[in-house]
């Protein structure tokens, strides 16, 4: 089976894509001095964008693992986010976790699993 990357670096890729399956890479904020809100809608809007390069979308997804540096302090200000973005009828799977990200800026990042609406 053969496997299609987007935006390849040297250590990652951002999209795997073997077959229907779509692979995010952690998805984050491109602006990191922003508070969990304005994060959390540039991560979603990263995701938005590359699952559209993939080929599906929102709807498509079948999980979410979230990370968050905080979870009591930024829980409920990033499900307001995620909420009024969140696919209607179409909830994915989805695992929340406080974890040390790889910078301090960092407050939120996303990994995703999804399924390719075109092929």
């Amino acid at each position: 089976m053969t496997i299609q990357r987007l935006h390849v670096e040297k250590r990652y890729c951002e999209v795997a894509i073997s077959g229907n399956l779509v692979h995010l890479a952690g998805q984050l904020a491109n602006d990191t001095s922003l508070d969990i809100k304005a994060q959390t809608q540039e991560t979603l809007a990263n995701i938005d964008r590359l699952l559209f390069e993939a080929g599906t979308d929102k709807s498509h997804i079948l999980s979410v693992l979230i990370f968050l540096k905080d979870i009591e302090q930024d829980y409920a200000a990033m499900n307001q986010v995620w909420d009024a973005w969140v696919a209607d009828g179409h909830p994915p799977a989805r695992t929340c976790v406080e974890a040390k990200l790889y910078t301090p800026e960092v407050l939120v990042e996303m990994t995703v699993t999804a399924v390719r609406s075109k092929i």
